[in-house]
């Protein structure tokens, strides 16, 4: 692997300091304290648990970074340029029902640019990590998104809205337009890990509505240094302002974007 800097060697620090409670509490999983947020929306005490421990190794170090984290309140640093941004554990619903594919998502943010990331799948062992004009790394592989260029030979990923969530029926649309065009569209449950799977040809595109920056802040950047192209459903924002994305390698983009945003 690259040489990690100092800051993305304490982010990969903090992420599996985390995950020990983590693993250690899906082997229990029957016992789990859950709290829903919302219809469809939990948190338990293992998600608060893995921020606490993140928030400690991060601000305990760099100080003067701000913060936004999913089980926390955001806080603007001393150095208002840069910013941590975490999710202690996306795939939250996966995990309380036992389903091994969950992961914990960090990055850190620069002048409102994601800078170094980890997304870190603790029960395969999998890390990815990217710093900018660096790369994309999977433990010690370098990334890079596939170079399928034709629609039935490609897999697709997305989230199909739940609960009290917008843009169901527009979602069930987009999967209707694109069924008979692909090999198949999975729903896994953790927008960081699709990402992830963009990032090492896994999958060939994502794409979802009402995203929060936690979700999606460090796959970005890994999706990017892997050679892939990310941008906002519809818009030239960022999907960290707007929480709509699409991920793919440069092969599909235009065509996949088109659909996606013609629907």
């Amino acid at each position: 692997m690259f040489k990690a800097s100092a800051n993305l060697n304490l982010m990969i620090k903090a992420a599996r300091q985390a995950s020990r409670g983590l693993i250690r509490d899906f082997g229990e999983v029957e016992n789990l304290q859950v709290t829903a947020k919302s219809l469809g929306d939990f948190v338990t005490k293992a998600d608060l648990k893995a921020e606490e421990i993140i928030y400690s190794e991060l601000t305990e170090s760099r100080p003067h970074y701000g913060w936004l984290g999913e089980e926390s309140l955001s806080k603007i640093g001393k150095d208002p340029t840069r910013r941590w941004i975490v999710d202690p554990l996306d795939g939250t619903t996966n995990y309380i029902h036992g389903i091994p594919h969950w992961s914990i998502s960090i990055a850190l943010e620069f002048k409102s640019e994601i800078i170094s990331a980890v997304i870190y799948d603790p029960l395969r062992d999998e890390l990815f990590v990217a710093e900018k004009g660096v790369g994309a790394w999977l433990n010690d592989r370098r990334l890079r998104v596939s170079n399928r260029k034709n629609l039935p030979e490609m897999l697709f990923s997305t989230g199909i809205p739940f609960g009290e969530k917008p843009h169901l029926d527009l979602t069930l649309q987009e999967i209707e337009k694109l069924m008979p065009m692909c090999s198949g569209i999975r729903r896994n449950g953790s927008a960081a890990l699709d990402l992830a799977y963009v990032s090492a040809g896994r999958f060939d595109a994502f794409w979802e509505r009402n995203l929060n920056p936690w979700d999606i802040a460090a796959g970005i950047l890994i999706v990017k240094e892997a050679g892939g192209f990310i941008s906002s459903i519809g818009d030239d924002k960022s999907p960290i302002e707007t929480g709509n994305i699409i991920a793919s390698n440069t092969e599909i983009y235009k065509k996949f974007s088109s659909i996606i945003s013609a629907t």
